[in-house]
């Protein structure tokens, strides 16, 4: 009985352990690199995709697919600094870090999966919803990450209820709504992993 609560102790210790670390797989080089994705696939909308009213599909294949490669992008990256480390714990915390923000990415599916399919009339407010989804998993990993990402999750909402205010009307499916605000975000949240994490620092 005294050795599977000391065996218990220990595990709550470790848990506490993990939740008290910062995390260190996210890079400011793979966090920029989506921003820029963001800001290029605005660029190829504008060019490519001018009444993106009238083709959702193409539109909604373009930003799922500039999602998708900036997701795998930084799960490789992830997983590869996990691999490298020979610290368990690290592991551990790379897990915790992924388990509190994929709700936000299956959510923001889920939901784009429902208004295509039984409100394609309210498919504008997509860009707004994305950002607000997209900030309560950056509140929900900010435990594990230096403070002053609470102003880059800030500057997700002002921007999601800014486009749910703006990208309406004649401005809805703006590429803009899409691209300033994940291209704007997340070149800010790679700033402040710079500066709070690797400048001066060999990781």
């Amino acid at each position: 009985m005294e050795l599977q609560e000391a065996l218990t102790q220990i595990s709550e210790i470790r848990q506490q352990m993990v939740r008290s670390q910062v995390f260190r797989g996210y890079r400011s080089m793979t966090v920029g690199f989506s921003g820029l994705v963001a800001i290029g696939a605005a660029l190829w909308q504008r060019w490519q995709i001018p009444d993106p009213a009238h083709g959702i599909f193409s539109y909604l294949e373009l930003w799922v697919s500039a999602a998708t490669l900036s997701a795998l992008v930084a799960g490789a990256e992830m997983a590869w600094r996990a691999r490298q480390s020979q610290s368990r714990l690290q592991g551990q915390i790379t897990l915790l870090a992924v388990e509190q923000f994929l709700p936000c990415l299956v959510a923001g599916a889920m939901l784009t999966y429902v208004l295509l399919h039984f409100s394609p009339s309210n498919l504008w407010m997509l860009p707004g919803l994305c950002a607000i989804l997209f900030i309560l998993g950056g509140y929900a990993s900010c435990r594990l990450l230096p403070r002053p990402m609470f102003w880059a999750a800030g500057y997700y909402l002002i921007a999601g209820l800014l486009c749910l205010v703006w990208a309406q009307g004649k401005d809805a499916f703006s590429p803009w709504a899409m691209g300033l605000t994940f291209g704007v975000g997340q070149m800010l949240t790679a700033a402040i992993l710079y500066w709070t994490l690797e400048r001066n620092h060999d990781f």
